[in-house]
């Protein structure tokens, strides 16, 4: 039995009728409206459980946003001193265990003190480079451009 050729490639009539249709895709992180960063005052501290493989008490917080939103954020590291109406500055890097969170709270800035006894990973948690690794840094700098 023959059904005919089935036609893949579309008609020059289909092609002009759906030629300015634009595919809609979501935005990753709506409620940062396409800034890398947001200001946010804390509403309430929650403790959550990750996803099923991990199992541990990881710190969240229920933040009121500068656009006028509502969303949860991350505390990365361990102890925090936050309360109601710290502010906090958030990026939209979430926890991957965390269902819901997709935001992280960036520490060392506003009321989000960075953790002083952090050597390594540094940036995460909001600790300076110390007066005496700096020079060391500054010095090997400038031997690599003399040379």
């Amino acid at each position: 039995m023959f059904f005919g050729f089935i036609s893949i490639m579309a008609t020059l009539n289909q092609r002009r009728k759906n030629f300015n249709k634009h595919i809609y895709r979501r935005p990753g992180r709506p409620v940062l409206k396409g800034s890398p960063q947001r200001r946010g005052v804390v509403i309430r501290l929650r403790i959550c459980t990750p996803r099923k493989p991990n199992s541990a008490k990881r710190p969240v917080v229920k933040l009121f946003l500068t656009t006028k939103r509502k969303t949860i954020a991350h505390i990365p590291g361990s102890g925090h001193t936050l309360r109601r109406h710290s502010r906090v500055l958030i990026s939209g890097v979430g926890a991957r265990d965390l269902p819901g969170v997709n935001y992280t709270c960036i520490r060392g800035k506003y009321d989000c003190d960075s953790i002083s006894t952090k050597t390594k990973r540094r940036s995460i948690y909001g600790v300076k480079l110390p007066a005496d690794k700096k020079t060391h840094v500054r010095r090997r700098l400038r031997e690599m451009i003399k040379k």
